[in-house]
């Protein structure tokens, strides 16, 4: 197999000149410079107002290729900004790029989220919900089944039991769910919507004030369990402030406690994996587990008494009881 040439700042630097024809930056071509962060693209600022984005590889292009498809299907149901591509093609042969308008503000990780941005990610979690799954599949945005909670659950108490050997973590707190509180937290059938599946900080873009500007990054994007995001919002935003924009979406009790354990289950096993020699940074892991431990109401007031339970808005459970 062919080594994918590494994209270097004359790399890029030649590329978006040809694209803006020296309208940045003058004859000198534009300011670019490296995105900390990328994730599996090589990102570069081009100036003040574009992003580029070079897919290292073909299975990368192929992923990019499909997200520019259905940047354009969920833009229309959603009240936050999602990026607009001004340019794309390939930089290499069969590897693709595209240049991007820069969505105005900051990451997720800088600004906290206002009780007016927690109805910005309602707005988003109700738009995610009315793009037709069908429509989205032809795309070739994949299916994903569920995750088994109950195996999740198992998972964290090991990797519990490691933390707590580290002074991270205190494994008792794992005993809020039990294992038929797992079962009851199943994802319930015909739930599946179309789910971003990366709502990690990096992808909020919040303005300074608080408000949810702009959603990047829609190449992991499913149709698959809805818990998915609610949990990916814990993790970037704390749990209350999760819960509280997917109820305001209409999330009943069970997606949203069903996120809520997939945040905390994720973070555990994922800073464990980082004690043991992984490479994410570590202070970030651990903000991540303690937004993703913040307490909510919810839980403690929250008992099913049925395995009915519609996922998609609607009250799945009778709050009168400890779960």
């Amino acid at each position: 197999m062919t080594q994918a040439p590494t994209p270097t700042a004359d790399t890029v630097r030649r590329l978006v000149s040809s694209l803006l024809k020296g309208g940045a930056g003058g004859a000198a071509g534009p300011e670019v410079r490296p995105v900390a962060g990328g994730g599996a693209y090589s990102t570069w600022w081009v100036g003040t107002r574009h992003v580029l984005r070079l897919a290292p590889d073909r299975e990368t292009a192929l992923r990019q290729r499909r997200e520019l498809r259905l940047r354009d299907v969920v833009r229309p149901h959603l009240p936050v900004a999602v990026p607009v591509s001004v340019a794309h093609g390939e930089w290499a042969p069969g590897l693709t790029y595209t240049l991007d308008t820069a969505v105005p503000g900051g990451s997720g990780e800088e600004h906290d989220v206002s009780a007016v941005g927690e109805a910005d990610l309602a707005g988003l979690l109700t738009g995610l919900r009315e793009v037709p799954a069908r429509q989205a599949e032809t795309l070739g945005v994949p299916r994903t089944a569920p995750r088994s909670l109950e195996a999740l659950r198992r998972a964290a108490e090991r990797s519990a039991v490691r933390l707590a050997a580290a002074d991270e973590f205190d494994p008792g707190r794992l005993h809020q769910l039990s294992a038929s509180a797992a079962v009851q937290l199943a994802a319930q059938p015909g739930t599946a919507v179309l789910v971003h599946h990366d709502l990690k900080g990096e992808h909020l873009v919040v303005s300074a004030e608080g408000r949810v500007r702009g959603i990047l990054d829609w190449t992991g994007a499913a149709v698959g369990d809805p818990a998915e995001d609610i949990a990916g919002l814990a993790i970037a935003v704390g749990s209350p402030a999760a819960v509280r924009a997917a109820t305001l979406a209409g999330y009943g009790a069970r997606p949203c406690l069903r996120g809520l354990w997939l945040a905390r289950c994720d973070t555990v096993i994922r800073l464990a994996e980082r004690l043991r020699g992984g490479d994410s940074p570590l202070p970030l892991l651990r903000t991540q587990l303690r937004r993703a431990w913040e307490a909510i109401l919810l839980e403690r007031v929250t008992e099913f008494r049925d395995e009915d339970g519609d996922g998609e808005g609607g009250e799945d459970g009778d709050a009168d009881g400890e779960l």
